[in-house]
């Protein structure tokens, strides 16, 4: 679990500008800050406390790392005055305090099994090659601008083209007739890739001129569907240099999610 310390920080900017240092370098053991009551915050700390808020846009400073300290001192007061009034041993606190020690440990497995399990450069380069090859001879990406309108029956599909073919709007029949949140924007959708979308929206989209409703309804698990193609474009694809972070990131979570499926395979798991 990651500690959010940005919006905790910026109240005590200014206290620890006054102050100076909030804390003494003498008698503390290696690697501590500070010791609030013989417990001891680590250097380690703190400086997760600031990368988390350099992240966040916030300068390093003076300034800064003595507001981080100033609040991991006021952290551990506060947390120390709750074991003594006994919140520690809630089943409230124990409860959240187990789910804490879950979410972290799960963070530190998939962590531990990413750089375990590292993606290569020559991986990377096998599959931009793989997705350069897909875009066919020409080697262009095409992009296509959607709108669409999600109902629940083919009745009432069949009703929205018939609106649209008399000459309404796209956009006012979505407002007025779809299920899917994007219906305040007209069922405006935005870009898309052909391969980005289900088999049944991608085999009619690319069939359609700009500026065209598809002739029929689409049918689809959830629902019954209309589109629109709003614009298309075409462009060249991201050079590897472009495209490798991507990739990687893409690759990685690829690895982890098939590491997540043997875990579930080999479980026993049972949902009421």
């Amino acid at each position: 679990m990651k500690l959010s310390f940005t919006s905790l920080i910026a109240p005590f900017l200014t206290l620890a500008a006054l102050s100076g240092s909030v804390y003494s370098q003498s008698n503390l053991p290696p690697n501590a800050a500070a010791s609030v009551n013989g417990t001891v915050i680590t250097n380690d700390v703190v400086e997760q406390g600031i990368q988390a808020a350099l992240s966040q846009g916030q300068k390093d400073s003076p300034e800064l790392r003595n507001a981080v300290l100033s609040k991991l001192i006021e952290i551990s007061l506060l947390s120390q005055q709750a074991d003594r009034d006994g919140l520690a041993n809630s089943d409230k606190a124990n409860r959240q305090l187990a789910q804490i020690r879950q979410n972290y440990l799960a963070d530190l497995e998939l962590a531990t099994f990413s750089a375990q399990n590292p993606v290569s450069d020559s991986d990377v380069q096998a599959e931009y090659n793989r997705e350069v090859a897909s875009l066919g001879p020409q080697g262009t990406i095409v992009e296509y601008k959607v709108s669409d309108i999600a109902v629940a029956t083919e009745e009432d599909a069949k009703t929205a083209l018939a609106r649209i073919k008399k000459g309404e709007a796209f956009d006012k029949v979505a407002k007025s007739m779809s299920l899917a949140p994007n219906k305040v924007q007209g069922g405006a959708v935005g870009w898309v890739q052909s391969g980005q979308v289900s088999p049944q929206i991608s085999s009619v989209l690319v069939a359609l001129s700009v500026g065209q409703v598809s002739p029929l309804p689409i049918k689809m698990p959830q629902g019954w569907y209309l589109i629109k193609l709003e614009d298309k474009k075409s462009s060249k694809p991201p050079t590897l240099e472009q495209a490798k972070a991507s990739i990687r990131a893409g690759l990685t979570q690829k690895k982890q999610f098939e590491y997540l499926n043997q875990l579930r395979q080999g479980a026993n798991i049972v949902v009421q």
